[in-house]
């Protein structure tokens, strides 16, 4: 066991006797340290064990002793999305026990190797059962529980203004760490950092582009820190947008946004300009469900001064836009032309073979990798695995989050916020994601959009108002 999962298990314990809502903190705060290990395995060839997947653990645990069981079965009840989220992990477990064995040499896949005591490589192997089968299985349990254990903490004891908190610090942390991360970097003392670096993963921290510091915080590197910050803050501009806590909300959205740029990262910058509009539109909408609401205003005039900025830039600083030029071509148009690019196409490629060689069923979750989500799901679950977690992404994105049906605009706005980080994830995912595992942000994300929208809670925060105009109508009466 390292240094944080040491700590990590101390904290557990401590959360056991403490309030419900600093567990809830606290596992949100977990999900900053992506490249931190707990622990590593090493009859699984070394896999770490990261420190939210062990801090899960112990907030399950905090929630079944404060609630009980009910809320966590009431979570994975139909109609409501957990239910797709339980089948969708039970076919997954089914499909990497037996599909590997099923159809193994009928295809190759590109798949993780790992090495005790040394750091995994990604090579294209026969497909057969491997270690990444158990992980990969496990991450999903892990996800299912996630998302079972946040809704039942809102359902029953939390607030909206507990997940904002959440969120405000975890996004905190995050950019203290990326503003480490630039001056051990610059100071050449990245040894600092070293304990929450820790994952026997391929660690790609010490990288420059155009002059810039590549940003990976407290992540294994940049384009896993721009994935991870570009959520963090779709969800506090989409409460900005929305007036909470204006302040905290509007400095930290601009500070994640300069952070997102300084990355380098090119999944950043196409991040930015697919969750970008959807702000917008998310804004739109509310401002007219909900007059007052949102700032359209703003937004308009943003968006009509940045041609006249950008044609002040080329005409009065043409030295600039060459620079920017250059630094642009060499993050994004030249992508891929790069050994990165071509690597990752290489992968896909495979990956859509995989799933053709197995008939549209997958080879099995965790058995595949790709450098798109899609690819992920097709060639790990094949079709069936797809329809299901599409069904499940739909129910998400359909829940209702206006404020007339939820039982306060605060909640609205967060509602509002979980979605929008919630499609942040999925974007990113669509782009660069490599296994079927999203973290365990996107499945509280998932879980506080399921819980501040069902139609149970909301009834339920209506009935003392409703109580209270039946005693008036009462009271009147002759």
């Amino acid at each position: 066991m390292n240094f944080m999962g040491l700590l990590t298990f101390v904290v557990g314990v401590a959360m056991l006797a403490a309030p419900v809502r600093w567990s809830f903190t606290v596992m949100i705060l977990s999900t900053v340290f992506g490249a931190a290990a707990a622990f590593s395995v090493p009859g699984l060839g070394g896999a770490s064990v990261l420190v939210p997947s062990l801090f899960l653990l112990f907030f399950g645990v905090r929630l079944f002793l404060a609630y009980g069981e009910g809320p966590l079965f009431a979570a994975l009840a139909p109609p409501r999305p957990g239910f797709c989220l339980l089948v969708l992990t039970l076919f997954g477990l089914a499909t990497a026990v037996f599909f590997p064995r099923l159809f193994q040499g009928m295809t190759e896949t590109m798949t993780v190797e790992r090495a005790v005591g040394g750091r995994n490589f990604i090579s294209l192997v026969p497909l057969k059962f491997s270690s990444n089968n158990i992980t990969q299985s496990v991450y999903a349990i892990g996800g299912l529980v996630c998302f079972a254990a946040t809704f039942a903490f809102i359902r029953k004891g939390g607030t909206p203004t507990n997940l904002i908190n959440g969120m405000l610090v975890v996004a905190s942390v995050n950019l203290g760490f990326a503003l480490a991360d630039i001056i051990t970097y610059f100071s050449h003392t990245e040894f600092l950092l070293g304990f929450v670096r820790t994952a026997n993963y391929a660690l790609l921290t010490n990288a420059e582009k155009g002059g810039l510091k590549r940003i990976s915080g407290t992540f294994p590197e940049a384009s896993a820190f721009a994935d991870f910050t570009l959520v963090l803050f779709a969800m506090t501009a989409s409460l900005w947008l929305s007036g909470i806590r204006s302040r905290a909300t509007g400095i930290i959205a601009g500070l994640l946004l300069v952070a997102l740029i300084l990355s380098t990262s090119a999944t950043a910058l196409v991040g930015l300009g697919l969750v970008l509009p959807v702000l917008c539109l998310q804004s739109f909408l509310a401002s007219r469900n909900e007059p007052g609401t949102g700032r359209p205003v703003m937004i308009v005039a943003i968006m009509a001064a940045m041609p006249l900025v950008i044609l002040f830039v080329l005409i009065a600083m043409p030295d600039l836009a060459n620079g920017l030029h250059d630094f642009l071509d060499e993050m994004l148009f030249s992508k891929a032309d790069s050994q990165s690019g071509r690597e990752r196409f290489m992968w896909n490629s495979m990956a859509y073979q995989t799933f053709i060689d197995t008939q549209g069923f997958g080879a099995g979750l965790g058995s595949a990798r790709a450098s798109s989500f899609g690819l992920v799901l097709l060639s790990n679950l094949g079709i069936p695995g797809a329809l299901i977690f599409a069904l499940f992404v739909l129910l998400i994105l359909k829940a209702d989050t206006r404020a007339r049906n939820l039982p306060s605009r605060e909640a609205a706005a967060v509602a509002r916020a979980a979605k929008a980080g919630f499609i942040t994830v999925l974007v990113s995912a669509a782009t660069s994601g490599t296994v079927y595992d999203l973290g365990l942000m996107f499945y509280i994300l998932a879980g506080s959009v399921s819980a501040l929208t069902v139609p149970s809670l909301v009834r339920a925060h209506d009935a003392p108002a409703a109580r209270m105009r039946q005693i008036g109508v009462v009271g009147r009466l002759p």
